[in-house]
């Protein structure tokens, strides 16, 4: 008897020619982006605040993360942290996957990219936020187009 294989619904994004998932039950909403406050003395990854529904949120740039410097970002993703919520500027959204458990221990991770400096900033500024950061992978070439053949056969 053959079980089913234990599936991760993440929200795949793109960033220049990086594909990345973060897991799906972190994310309230995608965006276009909204007008950002910048505020003095902030790491170079936060680009500021935005008033999202109601709630100022901070907004970071998943490229400098990344250390993918430069491009326009399109798109916003909103991830919900405890009863706060932080938002992620990327270059698009690229649609929700089933990613296959045992292949996602495979994969890289997203934050692989980040440098040292930029993890230990995020971790000073929120724990939770580089948690779910840490939950996220990116996905090589080759494990995206398999993704997307499999959207486009269902």
């Amino acid at each position: 008897m053959t079980y089913p294989a234990a599936r991760a619904r993440c929200l795949v994004v793109r960033l220049q020619t990086r594909v990345c998932a973060v897991p799906l039950t972190h994310v309230v909403e995608t965006m276009r982006p909204l007008p950002v406050e910048a505020i003095a003395g902030m790491p170079s990854f936060v680009r500021g605040v935005s008033i999202i529904r109601g709630v100022p949120t901070p907004v970071v740039d998943l490229g400098a993360v990344l250390g993918a410097l430069g491009g326009i970002r399109e798109r916003i993703v909103t991830l919900l942290l405890g009863d706060r919520q932080v938002a992620l500027s990327v270059d698009a959204v690229l649609g929700v996957r089933d990613l296959d458990l045992l292949a996602v221990q495979e994969l890289p991770p997203l934050l692989r990219g980040a440098s040292k400096d930029v993890i230990e900033a995020i971790g000073m500024l929120d724990d939770e936020f580089l948690t779910v950061l840490r939950a996220g992978w990116e996905l090589p070439d080759e494990v995206w187009q398999a993704l997307a053949a499999q959207q486009l056969a269902s």
